[in-house]
């Protein structure tokens, strides 16, 4: 047992914790693509945890954290590590605070309507024990089926539906949470006077360990109204997205697929293998990888009006829910208007599909990863008036290294998400023994040229992934003099710097990435 754990279970008998090596290599890191490398290459997990501790109330996370602020010992929130963005980077020092203990209902009123629900709890159980009393929360990301409402809020999460019913910060009516100093706070949704529930949603666990969260309810929909568009190019699509949204109608969905994304969507993004036969990464993989070495011509022809006529153009699918006939008559006056802007309507079929499969993540990262390559992704959003500007300039910038593709969602009245998919492979020359060092210096300079990209066209960052430490060095750049802003808010709300530091907030000196994300050993 080390001395940490001793003097952990000395001050705090009853809590919960674990310091067994599998579990220190489970809680080692988020599921930030550049850490896959390092699992490729054979090096798991060098920054481990020094405990794990499940607290089950808030008492618990209170003494922990009054604990943690007398001894300096480091904390790091933990929600159920889905997050993309390096918000998890422990050390032997470092106390990792997992919350799903804490999963509680608290209050639930079905007038207001509101639910106080703990930060523990689970995405997709959430949703469906509020359909069993009639409501919806309304937020539905990707990671439901293995994200927290303590994660939700600490990344600023967006939801699949969110044109309807907003980001998680619309939602949040209050939180609980306890502060770096060893505080139990409420923090109310304010219409006079300071508000500080922004300042804690979208913080990473930096400022506080959020333990409940009070949250706006909806009828659950009666009904949906589905619609689906192709259009001769991106730009055509999100102008009728800009013109939908300014209307004033409210698609819970709309996204809009790049001409070589919307194939990928017309053929469906999960695939069965009824055989269950494995086939290793083989002939076509080493074709992938010598095509993805020089993506730049990839690109240009995928992006050629050829390529976009042999994918058949640029697709929207948009989904309205509601009481009712509403959603049947918005989906209609969306057809009218999208129409006049160059979409032809393809029905409500390819609607209806991506609404069967709005769950289905597919697992094909792996063995790509295996064969070689990388994944990833990045979310950045800009006002309708800069989003051309971003969407070539980041595209441009990712194209140099990486194939990529794009789909665009969370559309709002002044502006709309850009979400880029890329993937990448060493550059020319590398050797075998070479190749995952290789692939990290790619993988780096492709995400620093993007984020400069963004930045120039006066774009963000980031829109619902966070920041992590993947985006923290670039952030300065785009919060200018608000980064002492963001520096003097940890000081109040954590001034020994005992939670979760390192994330998030940009570093004073410029810092690389963190070690145990290159490669020792290589399989060739």
């Amino acid at each position: 047992m080390s001395e940490l754990s001793i003097e952990l279970e000395r001050a705090l008998p009853s809590l919960r914790r674990s310091t067994d090596s599998a579990d220190r290599v489970a809680y080692a890191r988020d599921l930030w693509p550049r850490h896959h490398l390092a699992v490729r290459a054979g090096n798991v997990a060098e920054h481990r945890p020094g405990v794990i501790v499940w607290p089950a109330s808030t008492e618990e996370v209170q003494s922990l954290v009054q604990w943690a602020r007398r001894t300096r010992t480091p904390l790091v929130p933990f929600g159920a590590g889905s997050g993309v963005c390096a918000g998890i980077l422990p050390r032997e020092d470092v106390v990792v605070v997992d919350l799903k203990r804490m999963n509680r209902w608290r209050a639930f009123d079905p007038n207001a309507p509101s639910l106080d629900v703990e930060a523990g709890h689970m995405g997709l159980p959430l949703e469906e024990e509020l359909g069993r009393h009639g409501f919806t929360l309304g937020h539905f990301p990707s990671s439901i089926l293995c994200s927290t409402v303590g994660g939700w809020v600490a990344a600023r999460s967006a939801g699949q539906n969110s044109g309807y019913y907003g980001k998680i910060e619309d939602m949040v009516a209050s939180l609980e949470c306890v502060t770096g100093r060893g505080e139990v706070v409420r923090l109310h949704r304010r219409t006079n006077g300071p508000d500080l529930v922004p300042l804690v949603v979208g913080s990473e666990g930096t400022l506080a360990i959020v333990t409940s969260a009070t949250l706006r309810l909806h009828r659950a929909p009666e009904s949906r109204g589905f619609a689906s568009w192709s259009f001769p190019s991106t730009e055509d699509g999100w102008e009728a997205m800009r013109v939908l949204f300014q209307s004033g109608l409210r698609p819970a969905v709309c996204r809009l697929y790049d001409p070589f994304d919307a194939m990928l969507a017309r053929r469906g993004s999960v695939k069965s293998h009824a055989s269950g036969k494995k086939k290793a990464p083989g002939a076509g993989a080493a074709a992938l990888r010598a095509l993805l070495r020089r993506p730049a011509a990839f690109n240009a022809l995928v992006d050629s009006g050829l390529g976009t006529k042999a994918f058949g153009g640029a697709l929207i699918v948009a989904v309205f829910e509601g009481q009712g006939e509403q959603p049947t008559r918005d989906a209609e006056a969306a057809r009218r208007l999208v129409e006049s802007c160059r979409g032809e309507y393809l029905g409500e079929g390819p609607a209806r599909r991506w609404m069967a499969h709005r769950y289905s993540i597919s697992y094909r990262q792996a063995p790509t990863i295996a064969s070689g390559l990388f994944l990833d992704t990045m979310e950045v959003c800009a006002t309708w008036s800069r989003l051309g500007a971003l969407y070539h300039g980041v595209r441009r910038a990712l194209g140099e290294s990486v194939f990529v593709m794009a789909h665009l969602s969370h559309a709002y009245p002044d502006g709309c998400c850009i979400y880029f998919s890329f993937a990448g492979s060493a550059a020319p020359g590398a050797r075998a023994g070479e190749w995952d060092a290789a692939c990290e210096r790619v993988y780096d300079a492709t995400w620093q040229r993007a984020l400069d990209a963004a930045i120039a066209a006066g774009g963000t960052l980031a829109h619902h992934h966070g920041a992590g430490r993947s985006k923290a060095p670039r952030l300065g750049r785009e919060l200018g003099r608000g980064v002492e802003v963001v520096r003097a808010l940890k000081r109040a709300f954590d001034p020994d710097s005992v939670l979760n530091p390192g994330n998030l907030i940009p570093p004073i000196e410029p810092f690389p990435y963190a070690d145990d994300a290159h490669a020792k050993a290589v399989h060739a």
